[in-house]
């Protein structure tokens, strides 16, 4: 401890003093007494909180508070996958989804079975299997004398992760894991699809629904009435376990907007071939057979493809939004580019052998997923700041960085998760981080500038309290933005916050 004590006195400007024959004591920093104050919240009573504070050029920590403790860090995660993603998968690495066949194509029939397999494309929309189908007709089929068969074989047909709870199940931020998949909307929340919702024409009608897309595997039990003008709006729309009946209840106000609800789809890749077989539909081409779930036959011939954006760019929805989806089907892809196998357990190597390569200890880590959904995820504070350290040196750095929410900035492909925190402080615009929240758990890390230009790197995590400390993640980060002008770090800790879950489409 001493010796510690004597590296965070030396990088803050702590004074050391030692009596003859006593060991040395540290004098505390005004930076160290003002995140002690912080943390010294009653809020931590009977939980725990890790802070590390470093330089990020140099690597001095600044402050430490349990840094080498392992903690539940929610989608602090994501920090890990993402950067894994960039090195092993690259920036310009795209995924794509083919339309495949064996049989032959005589006066615009194709004989045989059509396969559309899909590699893994988090970001696939309505649209993308449009164009598939219209590539297709261009080709000269116009009918399918066969079955439409969706391959989702690259990847392993574990849909879900590592603990991932039940009760999670039927919400956008626990979708299942396909290699063929299809999102609602440029959110990509793969494996999702929006439920909209409108009053009907008088009080007592019923709610009218709508799906986005349009789709005939999700099936709607309406039992939701609209409700006087001013009612409260009591709507529910929830999917079945193991089903695709999606129950819809309760009431909507007479007068009210349209609403939207986002649902996971059980068996995603059924989802996608059922779009795809509109498409087709409505570009001419009939299908004779069912749609099915099966493998290609390797002696398919390719007959249209459809590719993402890059992985560089993906970076932006994926970690503004902190996307759950993405991170997983980062894992299994890494898996499969870099071990041949598209599962959790290979992807998941793959990443702690990159935190490894840039300065963290996996050691005393554990990665059981992606996301940080899975309540087995272990990581410290100082193996955190050390990945944020050792992927400056990148080459895709910038490009990942400026991907991370920007707090206070409230556009929200820029500030993302952060954008209504922090605002008009000197963290605004400022600090780059990632946020984390599961029942119980928060965190924060990142980068952020100090008043004086230093720059520095910190993760902050808290785990098992009774009320939210969120606030004094925001205060540490203003407390970091601002110093050594004390007087601006003033920032009120309360115990609320605008928006507490980093998954709330509202926030």
């Amino acid at each position: 401890m001493i010796a510690v004590a004597a590296v965070l006195a030396t990088a803050v400007g702590g004074v050391v003093t030692q009596s003859a024959g006593a060991p040395a004591t540290v004098q505390a920093t005004p930076l160290q007494e003002r995140l002690d104050s912080l943390l010294n919240d009653s809020r931590y009573n009977g939980s725990q909180v890790a802070l590390v504070v470093r330089d990020a050029t140099t690597g001095e920590t600044l402050y430490d508070r349990n840094g080498g403790t392992r903690m539940l860090p929610a989608s602090n995660t994501k920090l890990f996958s993402s950067t894994a993603a960039m090195d092993v998968l690259g920036p310009s690495y795209r995924f794509h989804t083919d339309v495949l066949a064996t049989g032959p194509v005589q006066r615009g029939a194709l004989l045989g079975s059509l396969y559309l397999k899909g590699y893994g494309d988090p970001t696939a929309l309505e649209s993308d299997y449009v164009a598939l189908a219209k590539q297709l007709a261009e080709s000269g089929v116009q009918r399918v004398v066969g079955d439409l068969v969706a391959d989702d074989t690259y990847f392993d047909a574990v849909r879900l992760g590592d603990s991932w709870a039940w009760d999670d199940e039927p919400f956008y931020y626990s979708a299942q894991i396909s290699a063929l998949t299809l999102a609602p909307n440029t959110d990509y929340d793969s494996g999702t699809a929006i439920v909209e919702s409108r009053p009907g024409a008088t009080a007592g009608a019923p709610v009218q629904l709508a799906l986005v897309p349009a789709n005939g595997v999700l099936k709607l039990v309406n039992t939701a009435k609209t409700g006087a003008a001013g009612s409260a709006n009591t709507l529910s729309i929830e999917r079945e376990h193991g089903t695709n009946i999606v129950r819809v209840t309760g009431s909507v106000p007479l007068g009210a907007s349209v609403g939207q609800e986002w649902v996971t789809v059980w068996e995603p890749e059924l989802y996608a071939a059922d779009v795809f077989k509109r498409a087709l539909a409505a570009q001419g081409i009939s299908v004779v057979g069912n749609v099915k779930a099966a493998a290609s036959p390797a002696a398919a011939r390719v007959l249209a493809r459809d590719e993402s954006m890059t992985v560089g760019e993906l970076m932006n929805p994926f970690l503004k939004l902190s996307n759950n989806m993405h991170a997983e089907t980062l894992v299994k892809a890494m898996g499969a580019v870099a071990e041949a196998s598209g599962t959790w357990p290979a992807g998941l190597g793959v990443v702690s052998d990159y935190a490894q390569s840039v300065g963290v200890d996996s050691s005393t880590i554990r990665l059981s997923d992606g996301s940080g959904l899975s309540r087995k995820v272990n990581v410290t504070a100082d193996s955190i700041t050390d990945l944020l350290i050792g992927v400056q040196k990148e080459p895709w750095w910038q490009q990942w960085y400026d991907a991370l929410p920007i707090a206070g900035n409230p556009q929200r492909f820029i500030g993302g998760t952060l954008r209504s925190r922090m605002a008009n402080t000197p963290a605004a615009n400022n600090l780059h981080g990632k946020t984390g929240s599961l029942t119980g758990v928060t965190s924060l890390s990142g980068y952020v500038t100090t008043a004086d230009g230093r720059e520095l790197v910190f993760s902050m995590i808290s785990n098992n309290y009774l009320v939210s400390p969120r606030s004094i993640e925001d205060a540490v980060g203003v407390t970091l933005a601002s110093w050594p002008n004390q007087t601006a770090t003033a920032f009120k800790t309360t115990t609320e916050t605008a928006c507490e879950l980093d998954w709330d489409k509202a926030c």
